[in-house]
């Protein structure tokens, strides 16, 4: 299914040509190339006729709408580069960020890799319509910025584009629109000339006129006067709408099995003769295969023509026929195409099925099942996406996914949202076996308490010990209760029971598949052995945690900060400032995720910071994280061991003095404003995105300029950059 979604179609016969537009388009000097039209125009054949007589590179990309979170676009689009330049395909893993790192991590990465291309490139992107996230469209064009001199970026949509109008100011922009794609006279003639109709130049005109140009419609002229083997028949008949009339005609005279095919595949958005069979109960492949040499509406996806789709305006026509003629099998199609997709490892597919089918049980159990995958692949906005679809009275009536709910609002910082979960859960209940793989709701339920910690140390190290005894060793979160084991003991003050946690969770994780909490336990193991004088080994533990880090591509995930602030004290230690300031930047940068809803990580992050920026004499940023910290502490007061350590931190940067370099860091607001610093967004659209007034948008803006010491966007971009807060 991916080769089918990087590769160009191949143009078929009987499509004009259009080598007039594409020879314009690459002449110019635009990078971007934005063609826009309804659908029949024959943009997809465009873009694949020019992908056939371009020398250089051609990426392509052909997405859908299961390709609408930011994280899962980057990834495409970095996969399409790599597959057709041969550029080392690191920069594909790089794309796979946490959900809110991929406008100022991702995007600049994926950008930068695109600037310093050897050779010029053509990037191609089908059906740019199907993206409706705001934060795809963000990252789309950070990326555009990255397009160097002598490559373009060519998209087609059926929509306004809105990377377009900032391309068409700048003067960047070669557009192709409706009045480019549709067909004269000349054109017209040529497409009855390659369906073999003879046909009078009177006719021409006047089916021409009717079709107003459109591609699509003289394509069905040309095959309705074949069939009928009247010319005439094209242009007679009281429809008001030229497509409903030629829909009906060219579907009419289809025999009745394959009317059937036709209407029953309508429901699936690309299909294979595999997949087909598992549908329909029926062999296909010969039917496929008749079917794309005589309808000029299958469209094969890859060059093996393993893989078809409809056209999409022919796809939408038999799908109102389905409705109308069958509107009692819907839900069954769409139950065997979920079982053949998860049958086949492709579980996003048979979630947006099953959804369709209304089995919100089945598709809920899918969804807690990938929701730990799918976070840890940074595809928040995918899972957000269905928990949406799903409904709250779906997930209320589930209560396991409304944990999964509370987790993911943990880990993207969304601390309100996380405490309303949770207190939808005390009360709730369920008997079932979890799909997400958790031995009961009882012990997920407990974890993520556990984790929030909102009732003190003495609940957080019970909902932990309970988990522990409840998970058994082959479970995939044991380690997580191990984990939060280990962090409530340290708030207990027995370190010794902790260290002996975060042992057995470092020993166990590796093949189950939580990075995240191996690389707290290594980091935990580290700052036990710094307290102990035994650098070296501190050393070796954050090493291990640091590779685990950047092989999973954690860099901006709340687990990761301490690791950082870890690295930054022991480069302190052994006098290499330049490593400490690295490591205390990564740190800072990535803070706004770490939040409340993760209280001990998040104070425990802040007061390393602290005493390093402060070791460093850097006192105004550790005075910054200690007033953090106390934020933190007006929503999970009860801390337990961690309040000493808070106090001395406080007795040390509020009652001595340590130098006066260095002024306020960017607060975790400014670092959540400054990727979209990047954008061509305005005040008021970035106030959107962030869910704040304008007002709010204008002092963070001018707070980030005073610290950063610059006096526009583009400079607190490059000065950002340059400071390891923007970009990889």
């Amino acid at each position: 299914m991916l080769d089918a979604k990087l590769s160009a179609p191949a143009p078929r016969a009987g499509f004009i040509d259009r080598a007039d537009i594409i020879d314009s388009a690459r002449d110019g000097a635009r990078r971007i190339v934005a063609v826009t039209a309804p659908a029949g125009y024959g943009k997809t054949s465009l873009l694949a006729q020019w992908a056939v007589f371009e020398d250089r590179p051609v990426a392509w990309v052909s997405l859908d709408r299961f390709d609408d979170d930011p994280v899962t676009l980057l990834a495409l689009l970095a996969s399409a580069y790599v597959r057709a330049t041969g550029s080392d395909p690191a920069v594909i893993a790089d794309m796979r960020v946490h959900a809110v790192a991929t406008l100022g991590r991702a995007a600049p990465r994926l950008a930068s890799a695109l600037r310093a291309s050897p050779r010029p490139f053509v990037l191609m992107v089908d059906d740019l319509h199907v993206l409706t996230s705001p934060a795809c469209h963000d990252v789309l064009g950070v990326v555009l910025a990255g397009i160097p001199e002598g490559s373009q970026f060519v998209t087609a949509s059926r929509a306004a584009q809105p990377h377009a109008t900032r391309s068409r100011v700048s003067g960047d922009l070669r557009e192709v629109g409706v009045e480019d794609l549709a067909l004269d006279v000349e054109g017209a003639r040529q497409i009855f000339r390659l369906a073999k109709v003879p046909v009078t130049p009177d006719l021409l005109q006047a089916v021409t006129e009717r079709t107003e140009g459109w591609p699509v419609g003289l394509h069905l002229a040309a095959l309705i006067a074949r069939d009928t083997r009247e010319p005439s028949a094209v242009i007679v008949g009281d429809d008001r709408y030229v497509a409903d009339y030629l829909y009906r005609e060219s579907f009419a005279v289809l025999a009745p099995d394959i009317q059937l095919f036709l209407r029953r595949t309508s429901m699936l958005e690309r299909f294979s003769d595999e997949l087909c069979r598992a549908v329909l109960g029926e062999e296909t492949a010969i039917r496929l295969s008749e079917l794309e040499s005589s309808n000029v509406f299958l469209i094969p996806q890859d060059r093996t023509r393993s893989w078809y789709r409809f056209h999409p305006l022919y796809r939408e026509f038999l799908q109102g026929e389905l409705r109308r003629e069958e509107p009692d099998v819907s839900a069954g199609l769409h139950s065997r195409a979920a079982d053949w997709y998860e049958s086949h490892d492709v579980p996003a597919m048979a979630i947006d099925h099953l959804l369709q089918t209304g089995d919100r049980a089945r598709a809920g159990a899918l969804i807690a099942r990938l929701a730990l995958s799918t976070y840890q692949a940074g595809e928040m906005v995918t899972l957000q996406r269905w928990l949406t679809a799903l409904g709250d009275r779906a997930i209320q009536e589930c209560p396991t996914l409304g944990v999964v709910s509370g987790w993911m609002a943990v880990h993207s910082g969304h601390a309100a949202e996380a405490d309303r979960w949770a207190a939808g859960l005390e009360t709730a209940t369920f008997d079932g076996t979890p799909a997400d793989g958790t031995a009961s709701f009882p012990s997920a339920r407990a974890m993520l308490r556990s984790a929030m910690c909102a009732l003190g140390p003495e609940q957080m190290l019970a909902d932990a010990r309970f988990a522990i005894e409840s998970e058994p060793s082959w479970s995939p979160w044991r380690d997580i209760a191990l984990y939060l084991g280990g962090e409530a003991s340290l708030l207990a003050g027995d370190a010794e029971r902790a260290a002996a946690y975060f042992t057995e969770v470092s020993a166990s994780v590796a093949g189950a598949g939580n990075a995240d909490v191996q690389t707290l336990s290594h980091t935990y193991l580290a700052m036990v052995s710094m307290a102990g004088g035994r650098w070296e080994d501190a050393a070796e533990q954050l090493a291990t945690a640091l590779s685990l880090i950047e092989a999973h591509r954690l860099q901006d995930y709340p687990n990761a900060l301490l690791t950082f602030a870890g690295l930054a004290r022991l480069a302190a230690h052994r006098g290499d400032l330049a490593m400490a300031h690295r490591e205390l930047t990564r740190a800072m940068r990535a803070r706004p995720a770490c939040t409340y809803a993760l209280p001990t990580v998040a104070v425990r992050v802040r007061i390393h910071l602290a005493t390093t920026y402060w070791s460093l004499g850097d006192a105004a940023t550790a005075r910054h994280l200690v007033r953090e910290i106390d934020d933190i502490l007006l929503h999970r007061p009860a801390l337990g061991a961690l309040l000493d350590q808070i106090a001395s931190l406080k007795a040390l940067v509020t009652t001595a003095t340590n130098g006066t370099r260095g002024g306020p860091p960017l607060t975790p607001a400014e670092l959540r404003l400054l990727p979209y610093l990047q954008t061509h967004l305005t005040l008021p659209e970035i106030a959107a995105r962030l869910f704040v007034s304008r007002n709010t948008v204008s002092t963070e803006v001018g707070a980030i300029y005073r610290k950063l010491g610059v006096a526009s966007r583009s400079e607190a971009v490059d000065r950002a950059t340059a400071v390891g807060l923007l970009g990889g």
